[in-house]
């Protein structure tokens, strides 16, 4: 009877932890279905218009865009991923780390730095015109605010990517494979060729199809160079023509492209696998480049770190310099503390709901829960606007069924409980930026042991108790990197702030953007360099935390 009398409580508490996790998933799960099921409604006269005007510019412009940027980071980060995994030269273990840098800076605020770098009214333009006597006429030069441009400035925040995946891939190949294709006389350039870079490809494709799902999801930039791309688009149609079926029907649009790259990616990743058949993987030699080669790699990795992070980060400190007596007050410590407050509790929410979902895959491991925290993932790869849009919706329902009643059978009114508070932002982030916190939280339980867990239930503690004395305490590093990463994403997140953040409600990103919009560059600087400084610490941690965790390796010399 007392065996019993104990089984069935523990059956009703595991039911109840994979209720809890199906809830949560399916809960964030909820703004894409909900912009798939408005987007099914009949199509309006707004989107006929769209159709017959913008939209063939909308596809195409997203299509080159995503291309180009794919192309670039690819371009960019696999040279400088494999002279620093394979190779010695000067300055070889600052490069590792410092090529990470870009991914500090906004790909919104590069823009707005180039643009008062390149204009015709730029210190570049003005420099050439003194030193040559050149008046407008005299020469042409590259307009910075056209499709090219958005693609560049785009690749050089966006390669660290590629450079990150590339470089795992190309250090945790075995000395074994290579010294059997240099036995063969391959030299060490068709060695790349043949052999590191084909073994690198599920990496390389990984690495770019995120690059191009973050592009798709860029608004900043695309908005202030006047490109038309599907989330301008998005824009235009909700917050222009007021119209939030087409809207939606756009945004399906887009995820359509996003779940075809993810798709892609996938199919990608089942084609070839590649194993090491041993139980230790010799690290290769690093090949000592001769004489001028040494230099020249040193150059080919300054220059995507010098026009990703020095430059923009240099002007940005200048144009501070100028301008902060005028800028820094009290509108701008109350900006910096909302961004801070609200990056720091939606990181604190994140990492809630990760360490939740997590644990509870960990504890009921059955397909029907792994696929409902698949789906809770695949937030990352919607666009902001997309899952402002799949908040908005059902919350302003919700807001007008509640209103109804409330003046129905209690004669005032309720207001908007959801749609206009913070309620709905955090609800966003948490949809948008979970599987970042997700991945670390995955990771660092996948070191802990089972029969940690089951010497902790021998001995009668609760999952629970399980979760919080023995997980959580191995799990701080993991938990800590997790936090940090997720709070830089929040505070440099866009337009799903711009949509959702309530009245008289602003950021630091919102505020860089109003005034770039003005034109306002010089004075947007403290504000833009704010939003970098805080991203630069955990960089530098991330690149750590993957030289240290490196499975099979030992760090380098």
């Amino acid at each position: 009877m007392t065996g019993k009398w104990e089984f069935w409580p523990r059956a009703a508490q595991t039911d109840r932890w994979t209720l809890l996790v199906a809830g949560v998933a399916l809960l964030l799960a909820l703004p894409v279905c909900t912009v798939f099921f408005t987007a099914l409604q009949p199509a309006s006269e707004v989107w006929q218009h769209l159709v017959d005007t913008v939209l063939a510019d909308y596809v195409l412009n997203s299509i080159v865009l995503m291309l180009g940027v794919g192309l670039g980071t690819l371009l960019i980060g696999v040279p400088a991923a494999w002279l620093t995994g394979v190779c010695e030269f000067p300055g070889r273990r600052w490069f590792e780390w410092a090529l990470l840098l870009p991914m500090a800076i906004p790909a919104y605020i590069i823009a707005y730095t180039y643009t008062g770098l390149l204009d015709f009214a730029g210190p570049v333009q003005s420099m050439l015109r003194e030193t040559f006597g050149w008046s407008r006429q005299d020469y042409t030069f590259p307009e910075i605010r056209s499709l090219p441009g958005a693609v560049l400035m785009l690749a050089l925040v966006l390669y660290p990517y590629v450079y990150l995946l590339a470089r795992t891939a190309f250090l945790e190949q075995s000395a074994a494979v290579l010294e059997v294709s240099r036995s063969l006389g391959a030299g060490p350039w068709r060695r790349f060729l043949t052999v590191t870079l084909p073994l690198a490809r599920p990496a390389l494709i990984a690495g770019m199809s995120l690059v191009q799902m973050e592009a798709l999801a860029d608004y900043g930039t695309v908005q202030y160079f006047g490109i038309s791309t599907f989330t301008t688009g998005i824009f235009r149609v909700w917050f222009g023509m007021n119209d939030a079926t087409a809207a939606a029907q756009l945004a399906a649009l887009l995820l359509l492209f996003v779940f075809t790259l993810l798709v892609l990616e996938r199919l990608s990743r089942q084609q070839a696998r590649f194993h090491h058949t041993g139980q230790r993987t010799q690290r290769p030699p690093r090949l000592r480049l001769p004489g001028r080669l040494k230099w020249l790699a040193a150059g080919a990795c300054i220059v995507p770190l010098l026009f990703g992070f020095l430059i923009p980060a240099g002007q940005l400190a200048a144009w501070t310099w100028r301008t902060a007596p005028q800028v820094i007050d009290g509108r701008f410590l109350e900006l910096a503390r909302h961004s801070l407050l609200l990056a720091g509790g939606s990181a604190l929410l994140i990492l809630l709901l990760a360490l939740l979902l997590g644990y509870g895959q960990r504890l009921r491991p059955r397909p029907s829960v792994r696929l409902a925290v698949r789906g809770a993932g695949l937030g990352y790869a919607v666009p902001g606007t997309v899952l402002a849009i799949g908040v908005m919706l059902p919350f302003a329902a919700i807001d007008r069924t509640v209103d109804g009643w409330a003046r129905e059978w209690l004669g005032l009114s309720t207001g908007l409980l959801l749609s206009g508070t913070l309620f709905a932002l955090l609800f966003a982030y948490s949809a948008r930026f979970l599987p970042v916190a997700l991945h670390s939280v995955e990771a660092g339980l996948t070191r802990i042991r089972p029969s940690m867990d089951d010497a902790a239930r021998v001995l009668g503690a609760k999952p629970r108790e399980v979760l919080w004395r023995v997980h959580i305490p191995i799990l701080r590093g993991s938990l800590l990197t997790a936090l940090l990463l997720v709070f830089v994403d929040v505070l440099k997140e866009l337009p799903a702030t711009l949509i959702l953040r309530p009245f008289n409600f602003s950021t630091l990103a919102v505020r860089t953007y109003e005034l770039a919009s003005d034109e306002r560059l010089a004075d947007s600087a403290s504000f833009a360099l704010a939003i970098v400084l805080a991203g630069i610490g955990p960089v530098i941690l991330l690149s750590r935390a993957i030289s240290r965790e490196r499975p099979g390796h030992a760090p380098l010399s």
